[in-house]
């Protein structure tokens, strides 16, 4: 009786977090608040050892074993959304434009049960890293994290994560072996040509007819098929100034491919036609890249217990045909140390991530909290 009360407290516990980190959102890299709640959180589940300031704002608590043995990394991130929240519940954002409209809230109130739980039952053997990750939405939490020296003496033998998915059946399991989400980087485009009066447009060097060369080009280029895409995000070419022709075009676009090969050569062949493309109309170019995503690849072992897990939970388990088209930082780590990424069901109707709407749900919590203790019991006792 003793053991289900606490669990039931436990599962209370990271509810009213969830609803005090959704209240107060902080965007990427400016997460100071989100970090001292989770601090003093963390604190009362008494981890070994707390580090803070881990890659800017991240956390990572570490729960050894009585004995020495293999070391698991759990990953959840702290960072929210430029979003506003379109709720009417007591925990609505009371930031304005900012709301954990992807699940990071849930994601930590997850990660923080699970630190309930270890302070609890300690393990056995081997070592638990509990890692609240900074800035993944721009893609630079997870290698901020692992360039920080703070992290240095850390070899994981294995590292999970999770993400919530709307859309899928509430409390299943998504999975797959290979490539789960797709690379992705932002590139930046400014070129340079040379302005003139309006009504003789021929004396100056407008880059408006790159811009629409390039954007027809960059259709070319995609291989809707294969995942293989590009994306306009963003385009401005010249100045509100009806006398004048414009001098100056800055064109943004999303690269996205399901494998680190075909990223390549997307970026590569992007390049080549931005480049080209610039000197046929005589622009000055400067290519930049931004938020850059690297494929996240399951291992088969990983899969395999993610898979076991949910089985001897008795999800349901739904296993992927191709990957995300969205893009998680957590291949930094399934690159160095292997590993998976895998989903959590959100309920079909649920409103998509990054939706005003959104909202994660408390029940998955529990679930999540389960299936976490379940994989670091068969990967710290196998």
């Amino acid at each position: 009786m003793k053991s289900m009360e606490q669990k039931t407290s436990n599962i209370r516990n990271t509810i009213d977090l969830r609803h005090s980190l959704h209240r107060e959102p902080e965007l990427s890299g400016k997460e100071a608040g989100t970090a001292e709640k989770l601090k003093i959180f963390l604190q009362e589940r008494k981890p070994d050892r707390l580090i803070t300031g881990l890659g800017n704002h991240g956390l990572l608590a570490v729960y050894n074993g009585r004995k020495p043995g293999q070391t698991v990394l759990l990953r959840c991130e702290i960072d929210a959304v430029p979003v506003e929240e379109d709720l009417d519940v007591p925990y609505r954002s009371v930031k304005p434009g900012v709301a954990h409209k992807c699940g990071h809230d849930g994601h930590m109130a997850i990660m923080a049960g699970v630190a309930g739980e270890l302070h609890l039952y300690p393990p056995d053997t081997g070592t638990v890293l509990l890692l609240f990750q900074p800035a993944e939405e721009n893609g630079s939490g997870a290698a901020m994290v692992l360039g920080d020296a703070k992290f240095k003496g850390f070899q994981p033998d294995i590292v999970f994560a999770l993400h919530n998915l709307p859309g899928f059946p509430m409390g299943s399991v998504i999975t797959k072996t290979g490539p789960f989400s797709c690379a992705s980087s932002g590139l930046i485009i400014k070129m340079k040509g040379k302005s003139s009066h309006a009504g003789e447009p021929l004396m100056g060097i407008s880059p408006a007819p790159a811009v629409a060369e390039l954007i027809q080009g960059f259709e070319h280029l995609c291989r809707h098929d294969e995942g293989v895409f590009i994306t306009l995000i963003h385009c401005v070419i010249g100045e509100i100034a009806f006398g004048t022709s414009p001098e100056n075009a800055v064109v943004m676009a999303t690269l996205r491919a399901p494998t680190g090969e075909l990223m390549d050569k997307l970026s590569s062949s992007s390049v080549a036609l931005v480049k080209k493309t610039a000197e046929k109309f005589g622009l000055k170019l400067q290519i930049l890249w931004t938020e850059e995503f690297p494929v996240t690849v399951n291992s088969k072992e990983a899969d395999s217990i993610i898979r076991e897990t949910a089985e001897s939970l008795k999800l349901e388990t739904i296993e992927l045909a191709k990957p995300f088209p969205w893009s998680e930082d957590f291949g930094h780590f399934t690159g160095r140390f292997g590993g998976a990424l895998f989903g959590l069901g959100a309920g079909a109707d649920t409103p998509p991530l990054h939706n005003p709407s959104y909202d994660f749900p408390d029940q998955l919590a529990e679930t999540g909290i389960a299936m976490y203790m379940r994989i670091i019991e068969r990967t710290l006792n196998t």
